[in-house]
């Protein structure tokens, strides 16, 4: 793997025309802030142009000599850490624009300190000084990059400012700020601090610790224990596991005594014992919400050991907290949201990078080629100054961050190089002298103070610098900069400059150095991709050149792992997916002309199959398909009969798809390729080939054939299912093999309900509303062999629906039912036995019911059946009306099912007298069994008494209930069932009988 490409990332240079020499500086919107380094006090501000060139704003004076210095973009305010007359403290500076523009008013103010309505109206044209004061002296400061607030580091503590804006009057908002907590450290004296929202970061010499205060609902014993001004809350200290962290290195005269290194993530990271106790003294109500804290991270470093003994040196560096922002949210940056967070610090040889926000973990480690001073961390690079050069190395945020905000971007459809990739030095640029950096956008600022020794050096012209403009060389002549000092700010080529010349570099090594190929086009690709994360993406100039440059390096990306033999082959299909190319595009690209023998490697085949094999829109040429056939024949013969069943192939020629077929048949032969044989046949229209190929197996197994090739028999297009030509034959010629290979689709998940009646219905050209009779031969065979609950009662109400349908509106099936009644109940469970009096009913009924009896016997086939919900079947089955017996068999099979036998005897009394006794013979039994004695006889009481003897069917159907009442009745309780106004001759062999049966007692 190549370490170090020597690629040009900086590209031109400005001097910065400093009055005095700078002794700290640091960045605005679009503003370069300069504090100077001599006995006079101020800060100089610059304006940043196009490439770098700096326009005096003005100046304004501070209080004392500035230490530290910070700008906040939230608030647009200046805070300093200044010291005069041997004491330091901590100033902001707002509303500094006034002095830029030549306003010499100056207010200065403590935190928190009211303003009057009359003393309002003159900030607007004045720059305010905050003072804040402090108990103890600053040591440094960080300002959050989301809401503005600022952070204090002191000794044994940090302090936090909130800041606020104050409305004075409708034409007037003003900045102030309020100390909201103190975090108390023991025995902790920080050197550097980064905030960023609720995440603080904070080293010493040698110890790194990072902590998320997080919100918590304020209870009863926290508010009396702030009450009390103890604090908040302690964070959990574990006083038994090890020395303490904070301890206080032990020295003495002959040795020095350190503890061990230590790395310590998420909650392990408790064990540090650094007691933390929060003092919150902002405005706090009962039942407000109150800070607690959390550890995230911690560790320590001991000294570099070298020959000579312990390196005085060593002390950590560049404390940094970047945030990464939400993609959607970048159209205002009051809309940012927070997506992911990095931290990073450095020793003098070695930076580390984490990443802190979701998942604590070590993203990257730099080893610098020589001792370090400072460096800046920018979601793209990681700028660092040595004592001779600037070095310019990749990072790994975009790669981490693109996988926060999209957890499955590793997919076939989606694709990101590792956050585990490989850093590398992008340039090693020389300076002379580099003491202090910062970035800004696309500049690098930088501080350089060569020793006197080297001036001589400095004035001669030398290829290590960088070229200058000629209004540069004439700023960087002033008496001042001849003293050993200057501040340039170094232009950063754009991100499509430098990843086009990236693109170039990688063409070097496609050929000797596969990974190293590989590995720079996956840098240019995360240089893109963090360009496009800027939140100012949306409102960038180049914003479609980068989206290009996005799609192209994808493109090149699947390129590469196509064509190299890598383990990470199956990245190709994702990549080239997201780079926009059609198949066509991609084919083009890898496929040489003329070259019979081309080695295609897997990656290229990978992504060739699951293209192919996907409901593409794209229909390749019939010149591009030949070529897929070769392919495919001299790689994975196996996949031929389905790569040509594919919707991209269409154009196939059938005649060569054939030759391709019948080679490998020999060598693999299956069902599906016979199938596709057959396909083949009939696009070429030899109907004797295709019945030779289809006699070849049996129909069950060619129904479960389709299964290893649903497209055979259907494909999609724009969503939509669309029958192949092989289904339109089968429906002609073996509508029975079509439809239990569709049953074998749908019971091997290959096709979904709705998707067979989209299917069936453009088969049969049906309308939507339409059911062909194909869906419904479907529908039965589907209930063969269904098991799942659900999915049966909805088999049986589209059924039942649509038997009613043809029965009510007299209308025939289009085609023959491929199965009769009496299959359907042989075969299925679903359609019961038809009861004996329903066929009674139906022999006594009018001719014209005769005409659909296969769909009136299916539908009281699955009435008869104990499957079928009758509660929920009963709206389909309205249309039926009792008047005629379908209707009547359909009502009193409901009611029957739903327990209301004396309402299906109402029924039968009224329209079927004739199959009274055989309804009840065959439904009053066990609970429902009292009916015959106390329904049925005297209803038939009633009815012989009304008739007489002109209803013999009455008569008769009186002389089978007692028939059946004298064998279940005691003599006693018969004769109570008797009527008193019956005659006697006709009871009185239906006593005896009972009588003999059971003897009176």
């Amino acid at each position: 793997m190549v370490q170090l490409y020597n690629l040009h990332p900086f590209g031109s240079q400005q001097v910065v025309p400093c009055k005095q020499e700078p002794a700290h500086f640091c960045c605005g919107q679009d503003e370069l802030f300069v504090a100077c380094a001599a006995a006079s006090c101020g800060v100089e501000v610059f304006a940043v142009r196009e490439q770098g060139r700096c326009e005096p704003l003005g100046s304004f004076a501070t209080l004392g000599a500035v230490l530290r210095m910070a700008h906040s973009r939230a608030g647009d305010y200046v805070v300093t850490i200044e010291e005069k007359n041997k004491a330091t403290f901590l100033r902001a500076y707002t509303n500094w624009r006034c002095m830029s523009s030549g306003s010499p008013r100056v207010c200065v103010r403590m935190v928190g300190h009211k303003m009057e309505e009359s003393y309002g109206e003159t900030l607007k044209e004045q720059m305010s000084i905050v003072e804040m004061p402090l108990s103890d002296p600053p040591l440094c400061v960080s300002c959050c990059p989301v809401n503005g607030n600022l952070l204090v580091g002191c000794r044994n503590s940090l302090v936090m400012f909130s800041l606020k804006y104050l409305v004075i009057n409708q034409n007037l908002t003003v900045l102030d700020f309020e100390r909201s907590l103190i975090l108390h450290i023991d025995n902790i004296i920080p050197a550097e601090v980064a905030f960023c929202a609720t995440y603080i970061a904070v080293t010493t010499e040698l110890d790194v610790l990072i902590l998320k205060l997080e919100l918590a609902q304020r209870d009863t014993d926290s508010a009396e224990q702030c009450a009390r001004g103890a604090g908040a809350l302690q964070a959990p200290v574990d006083r038994n596991d090890g020395p303490s962290a904070h301890t206080v290195q032990l020295e003495s005269d002959e040795f020095v005594i350190c503890q061990k290194p230590v790395e310590l993530l998420g909650e392990e990271s408790k064990l540090c014992e650094i007691p933390i106790v929060l003092e919150s003294t902002g405005l706090a109500t009962e039942g407000s919400e109150y800070f607690q804290v959390r550890y995230l991270l911690f560790r320590r470093f001991t000294p570099d050991q070298s020959p000579f003994g312990f390196c005085e040196e060593t002390k950590l560096h560049s404390l940094q907290l970047l945030p990464m922002y939400q993609t959607a949210h970048g159209e205002t940056e009051n809309k940012r949201e927070l997506l992911s967070l990095f931290c990073f610090f450095s020793l003098p040889h070695v930076g580390y990078l984490y990443s802190v926000e979701k998942l604590v973990k070590l993203i990257s480690t730099y080893q610098y080629s020589e001792k370090s001073k400072q460096a800046v961390l920018t979601p793209q690079f990681l700028h660092v100054i040595t004592s001779e050069s600037l070095q310019c190395f990749t990072v790994r945020c975009s790669a981490a961050a693109a996988r926060d905000e999209d957890p499955y971007i590793d997919t076939t459809v989606k694709a990101c190089p590792p956050v585990s990739l490989d850093v590398c030095t992008l340039r090693m640029q020389l300076f002379i002298g580099p003491r202090a950096i910062c970035h800004f956008k696309n500049h690098v600022i930088l501080l350089i103070k060569a020793d006197t020794e080297d001036i001589t050096e400095r004035r001669k012209p030398t290829k290590r610098m960088l070229s200058r403009k000629t209004g540069s060389m004439k700023s960087g002549k002033n008496p001042d900069s001849e003293s050993g000092w200057n501040l340039y700010i170094v232009n950063t080529v754009s991100t499509v400059q430098l990843y086009r010349e990236m693109v170039d570099y990688s063409r070097t090594y496609e050929n000797v150095k596969t990974e190293s190929c590989i590995h720079l086009l996956s840098e240019a690709h995360l240089l893109v991709r963090a360009a496009i994360m800027d939140p100012g993406f949306l409102k960038a100039d180049d914003k479609e050149e980068l989206l290009t440059a996005f799609r192209e390096s994808c493109a090149f990306l699947g390129d590469c792992y196509s064509r190299f033999d890598t383990k990470d082959y199956h990245l190709a299909l994702p990549y080239y997916r997201m780079s926009g190319l059609s198949m066509m595009e991609v084919l083009e690209r890898v496929v040489s002309q003329g070259d019979e023998k081309q080695k295609y490697e897997r990656g290229f085949i990978f992504y060739l199959t699951h293209s192919l094999n996907e409901d593409l829109n794209e229909e390749l040429s019939q010149k591009l398909t030949t070529k897929v056939l070769q392919i495919f024949y001299l790689t994975e013969p196996v996949q031929l009969p389905h790569i040509i069943c594919t919707p991209c192939m269409r154009n196939v020629c059938p005649s060569t798809a054939m030759s391709y077929l019948q080679k490998i048949e020999k060598i693999v032969p299956s069902v599906v390729l016979t199938l596709t044989k057959a396909f083949m046949a009939l696009k070429m229209g030899d109907l004797m080939m295709y019945k030779h190929e289809m006699d070849s197996y049996k129909e069950t197994i060619l129904a479960f054939g389709f299964v290893g090739q649903p497209k055979l028999l259907r494909q999609h297009k724009e969503g939509i299912v669309i029958p192949t030509e092989f289904s339109v034959h089968l429906k002609e010629t073996q509508p029975g093999l079509l439809v239990a290979a569709t049953v074998a689709l749908y019971e091997n998940s290959k096709m979904e309900l709705e998707e067979a009646d989209t299917f069936f219905k453009t088969l049969c050209n049906s309308s939507e509303n339409t059911v062909p009779q194909l869906l419904v031969d479907f529908w039965e065979a589907l209930l063969v062999i269904c098991s799942q609950e659900e999915v049966l009662q909805e088999l049986l109400l589209r059924l039942i629906c649509q038997y009613v349908w043809r029965i009510s509106n007299r209308k025939f099936p289009e085609t023959k039912p491929l199965k009769t009644t009496e299959d359907l109940i042989n075969s299925c469970n679903h359609f019961g036995l038809i009861f004996p009096w329903v066929t009674l009913i139906m022999a006594v009924g009018s001719p014209f019911d005769q005409d659909y009896p296969e769909d009136i016997s299916k539908l009281q086939s699955i009435l008869c059946s104990q499957s079928i919900n009758v509660a929920s079947a009963l709206p389909f089955l309205e249309p039926l009306s009792e008047d005629d017996n379908v209707g009547l068999t359909i009502r009193v099979l409901c009611s029957t099912r739903l327990g209301k036998y004396e309402d299906s005897l109402d029924m039968l009394f009224n329209k079927c007298p004739d199959a009274v006794v055989l309804y009840a013979q065959h439904e009053l039994k066990d609970d429902s069994r009292a009916l015959w004695w106390n329904r049925l006889l005297p209803e038939l009481y009633k009815r012989t008494r009304l008739t007489g003897n002109y209803c013999p069917v009455h008569i008769s159907s009186l002389k089978e209930a007692l028939s059946v009442v004298t064998m279940e009745l005691e003599l006693r309780d018969f004769l109570d069932v008797i009527p008193e106004d019956g005659t006697a001759a006709f009871f009185l062999p239906h006593l005896i009988h009972c009588s003999q049966r059971k003897p009176l007692t």
